[in-house]
């Protein structure tokens, strides 16, 4: 990997269970997805220096801020980081402009404040630098945060979950402008989220997270359409999840025949999977189609099965539907 991106490796079992092999390049968005108590915010506070992991290996940009085989490790106020917190951790006594300016420590006291005005603009935030941030909506607040984040000339961004706490407009336009922010910024960006909505439109890549452990990296669309374990699936929202029997590999049609509740399905050609095993097996909800039964399809490549609806369900234009196989 060049000196331009980060690198982390994150190795211990107590208190909170780690394994974490990540990389993530300058300019790049990388999410971190898991569901509550998979360690997502304690790789971040790690990164930050906030939190001291019993083997680690934290790279960035050319600068080594933690090599445990080294005995190596800087604390927080040496690592040049932006982290923007979920609940945004501004100072209530300080006006909008005195947060960011704060940030600036390195910076000559008379430079501060131009400084300080020129990330406000970033965020779109002119005009209220004497305001507190107490009279600012969730979404202002966040703006600032990201000023006060980016006052620090960080070398890598960290978001945590910074959207959570605001209605869902007002994320939506928060989106826009973190996806319009980022093509100004040649720094890694690292955001935690456990929303796969949230992740899928605006991550480059994602990694999946599940009790301390990185189960999968990818792009957003490929872990959801290859996950490699029953877990993987079931994280990404898979609801049709089924085990079956291997009963053969097809070279010459390049297909593998499974047999589920004594039916015999096919499915893409993986001869990695010996004859007899039992695998688990999906099939996403995009990838059925509905027929009545009185006029069955006749379309090729398909797994026909007969069932009854049970159950529908319409929501703001999608129906779900519930089916019961023969």
């Amino acid at each position: 990997m060049s000196d331009t991106g980060i690198r982390i490796t994150l190795q211990q079992q107590q208190p909170i269970p780690l394994a974490v092999q990540l990389e993530c390049r300058a300019g790049e968005l990388l999410t971190l997805v898991g569901p509550s108590g998979s360690g997502k915010t304690t790789r971040l506070r790690a990164i930050a220096g906030l939190f001291k992991v019993q083997h680690g290996l934290v790279d960035c940009q050319g600068e080594t801020w933690q090599n445990s085989a080294r005995n190596q490790f800087l604390e927080a106020h040496q690592r040049h980081v932006g982290l923007v917190f979920q609940n945004y951790a501004l100072f209530p006594h300080m006006t909008v402009l005195d947060n960011v300016r704060q940030a600036l420590t390195d910076v000559p006291e008379p430079e501060r404040k131009n400084q300080a005005l020129e990330q406000l603009k970033k965020v779109h935030l002119e005009g209220l630098e004497q305001r507190y941030p107490r009279t600012l909506s969730g979404g202002q607040q966040q703006r600032v945060a990201v000023a006060r984040a980016l006052a620090r000339r960080p070398k890598v961004l960290l978001l945590d979950e910074p959207f959570s706490a605001v209605d869902q407009v007002t994320r939506r336009k928060l989106y826009r402008e973190l996806l319009e922010l980022r093509q100004t910024l040649a720094v890694p960006i690292i955001l935690v989220t456990h929303d796969l909505e949230e992740s899928a439109l605006l991550a480059d890549r994602m990694a999946l997270l599940y009790k301390g452990e990185v189960l999968l990296t990818g792009t957003p669309e490929f872990i959801a359409s290859h996950p490699k374990t029953a877990t993987v699936a079931r994280l990404m929202n898979h609801h049709n999840l089924f085990t079956a029997q291997i009963m053969g590999h097809d070279e010459e049609t390049e297909k593998t025949h499974l047999r589920w509740r004594g039916i015999e399905l096919e499915a893409a050609y993986q001869p990695q999977y010996p004859i007899n095993q039992r695998v688990c097996w999906s099939i996403h909800s995009s990838n059925i189609l509905l027929h009545r039964r009185d006029r069955p399809s006749r379309g090729d490549r398909e797994n026909p099965l007969q069932g009854l609806v049970i159950e529908c369900m319409e929501s703001n234009g999608l129906a779900y539907l519930l089916v019961q196989v023969d």
